[in-house]
C-alpha cells in the first residue's frame, strides 16, 4: 500500500509546490512509483511538470466532486515513475460545492482509497490555507510534511497548523503523524537563516529533517520549463538537497539504509 504524504503550511511562499514537486521527482528517480496530487486551484504543481491548466479537462476537481475515477484522469509525466492528478480553477468552487455533503471532509480520501495501492508514495500538493480541500487531504493522509522557511517569520502561523492537525487527528484521521518538519529557502551566508535553523531544531528537535533546502536560482526557474530540478540542473545543488531529502524520507519509513557519509548535506557553492 503506498503512503500517502501531504506537503501542508497555511502560510504562502513556504516552498510547499517545490518541495512537492522535487520531492516526487526523486523518489521517481530513486524507482518508486510516485504519484503527484495538485489540490491547490492555482494548479502551479500541474504546470511545474509540464502541463498547461488550461488544457486539463478532468482533474482532483472531478474525481472529488463527481466521481471519476482517478484512473482516467492520471497523466505520465517525463520523469519516468511520476504520475501526475492534476488540478484546474474549477477546483477553487470545489469547498463551496463541499460543504453541505455528508462526508464533506473525506471525499479526497474515498477517492485515493481507490488508487493507493497502486503507488509507492502518493504526494498532495494542499493550498496555502486551511479550508476543506486541505481538510481533505490531511484526512485521507498518512502523514503530512511541513515546510518552514528560513526566515524571519518561520515560526509565524506553525501553531494553528499543529492544532489543526491536532483535531484532524482527534476527530476525522487518528493515524495521521508528522513525517517532519523541512527547512526551506536557506541562504548560510545569513546569520538570521542560522538563527532560524537553531530556533526551529531547538523547538521541534527530531521532527526537523537532517536535509535543508538552500536558497537556488535554478530551483526558482525550474517551474517556468515546466520540469522538476532533476530534470533541468541534475547535477546542482537544488537537485542534491530533494535526493538527500527522497533518501531520508524513505528511511524514516525504514525503506532503505543510508551510512553516515550520505547523512550528509551536501553543499554545491554555485559558481
Amino acid at each position: 500500500m503506498g503512503k500517502i504524504i501531504a506537503i501542508a503550511n497555511q502560510k504562502g511562499g513556504v516552498g510547499k509546490t517545490t518541495t512537492a514537486i522535487n520531492m516526487s521527482a526523486s523518489l521517481a528517480v530513486l524507482e518508486y512509483k510516485t504519484l503527484l496530487i495538485d489540490a491547490d486551484p492555482q494548479a502551479n504543481s500541474t504546470s511545474g511538470v509540464g502541463f498547461d491548466p488550461r488544457n486539463i479537462k478532468t482533474g482532483i476537481y472531478e474525481c472529488i466532486i463527481d466521481g471519476v475515477d482517478p484512473r482516467d484522469t492520471i497523466l505520465q509525466t517525463e520523469t519516468p515513475n511520476l504520475f501526475l492528478l492534476p488540478a484546474h480553477i474549477d477546483l477553487v468552487g470545489a469547498e463551496i460545492e463541499m460543504i453541505n455533503l455528508p462526508q464533506r471532509e473525506k471525499m479526497m480520501k474515498m477517492t485515493l482509497d481507490k488508487i493507493k495501492n497502486e503507488y509507492d508514495f502518493i504526494v498532495i500538493d494542499c493550498s496555502p490555507s486551511l479550508g476543506l480541500i486541505t481538510i481533505n487531504a490531511l484526512t485521507a493522509a498518512n502523514s503530512v510534511l511541513i515546510p518552514v522557511q528560513c526566515e524571519y517569520f518561520a515560526l509565524e502561523g506553525l501553531g494553528k497548523l499543529l492544532n489543526t492537525i491536532k483535531i484532524i487527528q482527534s476527530r476525522l484521521n487518528p493515524n495521521l503523524e508528522i513525517e517532519g518538519i523541512l527547512l526551506t529557502m536557506y541562504d548560510m551566508r545569513l546569520r538570521l537563516s542560522n538563527q532560524v535553523v537553531d530556533e526551529i531544531k531547538t523547538h521541534f528537535q527530531q521532527m526537523v529533517f537532517d536535509t535543508i533546502i538552500q536558497r537556488n536560482t535554478k530551483l526558482g526557474e525550474a517551474p517556468s520549463f515546466g520540469q522538476s530540478i532533476i530534470m533541468h540542473d541534475a547535477s546542482g545543488k537544488a537537485s542534491i538537497n530533494y535526493l538527500n531529502l527522497a533518501r531520508e524520507l524513505l528511511q524514516k519509513n525504514g525503506l532503505t539504509r543510508l551510512n553516515d557519509a550520505e547523512k550528509i548535506i551536501n553543499v554545491v557553492e554555485e559558481n
